[in-house]
C-alpha cells in the first residue's frame, strides 16, 4: 500500500502524507483486532461471544460519532485534508470499502463458527423455523403475555406520516394487504428494547446445562397476524438505524450548561440518520421506501447477511456457565493497605501505587470512606467523569456531607453517552449540599483526581489520589489502570491549584509537578522528548516508552520521528488508533508500535523517559491527541518514589513489551500482525502475569522498598 518510503532528514519531510496512517482506517484496524480475539481459540467460548458483542458496540459508536462527523464535514463543504492527505469524502469511501467485508466476516463467523460451538456446549441459538410445535406454542404464550401489550404498530399511508425511527432501534418493516382493496400497505413495528433480544425457549434434555434461545424479532414476525387482524401479512424484514449522536454545544452562549446538555440529549434523538442496516432479503421497493423517508442514500446502507445488532449478544454472557468464561480472580489489596493503622498514616509513610483490576478498587472507595468518617478531615474535592449508575464513591461523598465535611465535586456533564447519568448524579449531590461544578467553558475535564484536606498536628495536609481511570467501581473490574496515593506537598499544592482552576476563577499558568492540559502538558512532553534526543547525541542512550490509548497528534508524531532519526530507542504501546507509521527507513526505523487487546481493556497512560539512566515516569489521563492536549483538562503526575519507578519499569512496562499472547505489532504499511514467541520460547501473557504478581513484593512492601525483576516465564 505504501511503497518506497525511504526518507532523508529535511525540514519539510514530515509534511508527506505517506508518513501517516489515516485515523479512521486505524480505528477500523483496532476493531479488527477486537474481532481477532473472538476468533482466538485460547479464549473460553462465552468470552469469544463477548468480543463479537464488543466489536458491534464499538462499530455503532464509531458510526454515530466519527462517520457522522465526516458526513457533517462533507455537507459543510470542508476542504481541509487529513494528515495523510484525504478529504472527508475520500475517508468516508475508504472506510466503507474496508468496513463492509469486515462486518460480513464477523456475521459469517458468528453464524457458521460460534453458533455451532455454542450448540456443542448445549447453548442453542435457534431461528423460529427450527422450533417444534411445542416450542412454538410456548412462544405464542410468551408473545401474548410479554410482547403483544408493548407493541405499537405504526401504519404509513397518506393519513399516517412515516414514524420517527429511534437511534439504535431494531424494527420490522411489514408489508400487508387489505383483502378487499388488494392494495399493499406498509407498517413499522419497533422491537421493544426493554425485552430480552434472545427469548428463552423450553427444551427437553438430559444435560442440565442445556438452554435454547430464539430471536425476539422472529417471534414478533411469526405473530404479526395478531397485530393486523383483517389484513393479510405478506412479509416482514428487520432493519436497524444509527443516528448522529454527537452533541454540539455553544458553551459560550449557554446560560446554564446543565440545561444546554439536557436539551442536546433530547435533540440527539432526532440526529440525522447515518446508517441503515438491512438483510439482503429485503426487496428493493421496501429498501427504497426506507431510504427515501430516512433521507439517506445507498451509500448509507449496510447490507448484513445475518442477525442485526450483535451487540445484544452480551446477554449470553450472563449465563451461569463458568466453564465457558475466564476463571475468576480476587483482586488483591496491597500489603501496605492491609496494615492495622489509619489509612492516612500509611500514605504519610510512603506513596502507594496500585494497578487495577489486579489491585482492588475497593481501596479507592476506602480512601473516600476514611475521609468521610475521619473527624480530622475538613474537606474532600473530586472530579467525576464516568462513575456508573451505582457508585460507591458517590455514596461515600454523600456520607461525607452528612458528617459535616465540605465536599466539592466537578461532574463532567459532557462525558459522551454518560451525560444523562452524570446529570442525575450532579442533581443528587447538589440536593444534599455538595458544591457541584460542571467544568470550564469550552473544555472537557478528563483529569482523574481526588483530594482530602486533613487537619494534623503540624497543620493542614493534603492527601491525594491521582489515576489514569475513572472512579467507576464496575469498569474497574475490567479496565486496566494505574493510580497513586500520595501526600507529597508539591503534588498536594498542584492539585489544590487544579481544583481552584476548575471551581473558581483561577488562571493558574504553571504547576510544580503536574503536567496539566491545556496549559503546559504539550510543552512539557515535547521538552522531555527533546531531552532524549539530546541525550542520545551526547551519551547514545536516549529511551522512550509510552503507553496510551491513542496516538494522533501530528506535532507529537513529528517529535517522535525526529527522536527516531536521532537514534532514540522508542517503544509505543498504543491500544487503539495510531497514526504514526513505524519502520520507515530514515524516519521511524527506531520506533516499534504494539497494541494489546485481551481479557482486560488496557486503559492506563504511561510516559517513561530514559533520562540518562534516571527514569522519569508520568502517569495520567491524557492520550496524545489534539483533543486531549488542546481541548481538555488533563493531568499527568510524576512517580517520584524510586521503588515505584522501578516497579513500573520492571513489573508493568517490561511485561507489556514481553507479551506474546495479547500483542499485535504495527507494520509500516498499517497492517497489524500478532506477535509470536521466538522458536522454543513459551507464550507469555502479561495480563495473566499481572494477576499472579503484585507491583511490589509483599516481603519488601511494608518498608516501601524493593521490587523483583520480571521472571523469564509466566
Amino acid at each position: 500500500m505504501h511503497q518506497n518510503l525511504t526518507a532523508t532528514p529535511s525540514a519539510k519531510e514530515f509534511d508527506r502524507p505517506d508518513l501517516y496512517i489515516n485515523r479512521e482506517l486505524s480505528w477500523v484496524e483496532f476493531n479488527r483486532r477486537v474481532f481477532g480475539e473472538a476468533k482466538d481459540c485460547r479464549h473460553p467460548l462465552l468470552e469469544r461471544v463477548k468480543f463479537v458483542s464488543i466489536f458491534d458496540s464499538n462499530l455503532d459508536e464509531y458510526i454515530m460519532i466519527r462517520l457522522a462527523g465526516l458526513k457533517d464535514q462533507l455537507a459543510a463543504h470542508v476542504i481541509s485534508l487529513s494528515p495523510d492527505g484525504l478529504t472527508a469524502e475520500e475517508q468516508l469511501a475508504v472506510v466503507r470499502e474496508l468496513q463492509a467485508p469486515l462486518i460480513q466476516e464477523v456475521h459469517y463467523y458468528w453464524l457458521n463458527d460460534l453458533i455451532p460451538l455454542l450448540a456443542e456446549q448445549h447453548i442453542h441459538i435457534m431461528d423460529y423455523e427450527q422450533l417444534n410445535e411445542g416450542q412454538r406454542a410456548s412462544m405464542l404464550s410468551y408473545f401474548e403475555r410479554e410482547i403483544f401489550p408493548v407493541l405499537t404498530p405504526l401504519a404509513v399511508d397518506p393519513g399516517h406520516r412515516f414514524p420517527h425511527i429511534s437511534n439504535r432501534s431494531l424494527n420490522l418493516a411489514v408489508s400487508i394487504t387489505d383483502p378487499s382493496l388488494k392494495e399493499p400497505r406498509f407498517a413499522r413495528v419497533k422491537v421493544p428494547p426493554s425485552l430480552p433480544r434472545l427469548v428463552p425457549v423450553p427444551v427437553l434434555s438430559e444435560n442440565a446445562h442445556t438452554v435454547a434461545f430464539v430471536w425476539i424479532e422472529q417471534v414478533i414476525a411469526a405473530h404479526l397476524y395478531m397485530l393486523f387482524p383483517g389484513f393479510d401479512v405478506w412479509e416482514s424484514y428487520p432493519f436497524r438505524v444509527l443516528r448522529d449522536a454527537d452533541i454540539e454545544l455553544q458553551e459560550d452562549e449557554a446560560s446554564d450548561l446543565l440545561e444546554s446538555i439536557e436539551q442536546g440529549i433530547r435533540e440527539r434523538r432526532f440526529g440525522s440518520v447515518v446508517d441503515l442496516a438491512v438483510n439482503p432479503s429485503m426487496p428493493p421497493r421496501i429498501r427504497s421506501l426506507l431510504l427515501d423517508n430516512l433521507e439517506i442514500t445507498e451509500n448509507d446502507l449496510t447490507i448484513i447477511d445475518g442477525h442485526l445488532g450483535l451487540s445484544d449478544l452480551m446477554e449470553l454472557y450472563s449465563l451461569e456457565r463458568p466453564d465457558l468464561k475466564d476463571p475468576p480472580f480476587t483482586p488483591r489489596q496491597p500489603a501496605a493497605l492491609r496494615k492495622e493503622q489509619n489509612l492516612f498514616t500509611t500514605i504519610r509513610e510512603h506513596d502507594i501505587l496500585m494497578h487495577h483490576p489486579y489491585d482492588s478498587f475497593n481501596s479507592v472507595v476506602d480512601f473516600i470512606r476514611a475521609a468521610a468518617h475521619d473527624p480530622q478531615v475538613l474537606a474532600i474535592k473530586q472530579t467525576l467523569y464516568r462513575v456508573g449508575t451505582h457508585s460507591p464513591v458517590v455514596d461515600m461523598l454523600l456520607e461525607a456531607i452528612e458528617n459535616g465535611k465540605q465536599v466539592a465535586v466537578l461532574v463532567e456533564l459532557k462525558a459522551r453517552f454518560d451525560e444523562e447519568n452524570n446529570i442525575e448524579w450532579a442533581r443528587e449531590l447538589e440536593r444534599v449540599g455538595v458544591h457541584v461544578v460542571y467544568g470550564l467553558v469550552g473544555l472537557k475535564t478528563h483529569a482523574k483526581a481526588a483530594m482530602v484536606v486533613r487537619k494534623e498536628e503540624d497543620g493542614l495536609r493534603c492527601y491525594v489520589h491521582l489515576g489514569t481511570g475513572n472512579y467507576n467501581a464496575t469498569t474497574a473490574r475490567i479496565y486496566e489502570d494505574l493510580c497513586l496515593f500520595t501526600c507529597r506537598p508539591d503534588i498536594g499544592a498542584d492539585v489544590t491549584n487544579l481544583f481552584n482552576m476548575l471551581t473558581g476563577y483561577s488562571r493558574q499558568r504553571s504547576y510544580r509537578k503536574l503536567l496539566v492540559a491545556p496549559i503546559g502538558l504539550r510543552r512539557s512532553i515535547s521538552e522531555c522528548i527533546e531531552r532524549e534526543i539530546q541525550l542520545q547525541k551526547e551519551h547514545g542512550n536516549g529511551r522512550l516508552i509510552f503507553k496510551m490509548n491513542a496516538l494522533v497528534d501530528p506535532e507529537i508524531i513529528h517529535l517522535l520521528y525526529r527522536a527516531s532519526q536521532a537514534g532514540v530507542s522508542i517503544d509505543l504501546i498504543v491500544r487503539g488508533i495510531c497514526c504514526l507509521r513505524p519502520g520507515i527507513p530514515g524516519v521511524s526505523e527506531n520506533i516499534r508500535v504494539r497494541s494489546q487487546v485481551g481479557r482486560f481493556l488496557e486503559h492506563s497512560r504511561i510516559f517513561c523517559f530514559g533520562n540518562n539512566g534516571n527514569e522519569e515516569i508520568y502517569l495520567g489521563s491524557a492520550d496524545m491527541m489534539q483533543r486531549n492536549l488542546n481541548s481538555r483538562v488533563e493531568a499527568l503526575f510524576p512517580i517520584e518514589d524510586p521503588v515505584l519507578c522501578e516497579a513500573i519499569r520492571d513489573r508493568v512496562l517490561q511485561p507489556y513489551l514481553a507479551d506474546t499472547v495479547n500483542t499485535y505489532e504495527l507494520l509500516s504499511d498499517g497492517v497489524y500482525v500478532r506477535v509470536k514467541p521466538e522458536p522454543g520460547e513459551p507464550l507469555f501473557d502479561c495480563q495473566a502475569w499481572f494477576i499472579k504478581h503484585p507491583l511490589i513484593e509483599p516481603e519488601t512492601e511494608d518498608n516501601g522498598f524493593g521490587t523483583s525483576a520480571l521472571p523469564s516465564g509466566s
